[in-house]
């Protein structure tokens, strides 16, 4: 069953298959995947869809000058690993990616956890599901538009390591070369 709502916070009825921080995978351009819940957004003339999935998360993006579809969870047979940065051009798009890694103490961990939930939770634009078995096993999504551009954060939660994999992305239009010229 895929939830849709306005921000929001689930208990996701499935098992931790996203496991590990070293298993995720990164893959651009990829079909949408069944999602456990999703929220469907309009920021600016851009529809975003935040998606949770068993393996962690998918973001769909569209509007009239094509679509973009980031996915990253870990995907049986998935080749490309977290990369730590990825620049490229998506049709008429400019996609940047980032990742990074923290290693935390259990205290920090749970604090870190909490103060993360709340703020998604909370927000018009979050979506945060929980996995069973730990209150801290997450994965959160944030999505705004921010000066031309569609941006959103995640965070990836491995409780059992203490390990928090946060990425940030942004999607903006490309400018034409024909503007530069003279």
């Amino acid at each position: 069953m895929c939830l849709r709502s306005r921000s929001m916070l689930t208990t996701l009825n499935t098992s931790y298959t996203d496991t590990r921080a070293a298993d995720l995978a990164w893959a651009l351009g990829r079909e949408p995947l069944p999602a456990l819940a999703a929220l469907d957004l309009e920021l600016a003339d851009t529809k975003v869809q935040l998606r949770l999935l068993g393996a962690s998360h998918q973001v769909l993006l569209e509007e009239e000058r094509g679509v973009c579809s980031e996915t990253v969870a870990c995907i049986a047979g998935s080749s490309t690993p977290l990369p730590l940065g990825v620049a490229k051009r998506v049709d008429d798009w400019e996609y940047e990616f980032a990742a990074r890694v923290e290693v935390l103490s259990p205290g920090s961990f749970e604090g870190r956890a909490q103060e993360l939930l709340a703020l998604v939770s909370d927000h018009p634009h979050g979506l945060a599901g929980v996995f069973p078995g730990s209150p801290y096993a997450f994965t959160a999504l944030l999505a705004q538009h921010h000066e031309g551009q569609v941006q959103w954060r995640t965070w990836h939660a491995y409780p059992q390591d203490g390990q928090l994999v946060a990425t940030r992305t942004k999607v903006g239009v490309r400018v034409p070369a024909a503007v530069f010229a003279t």
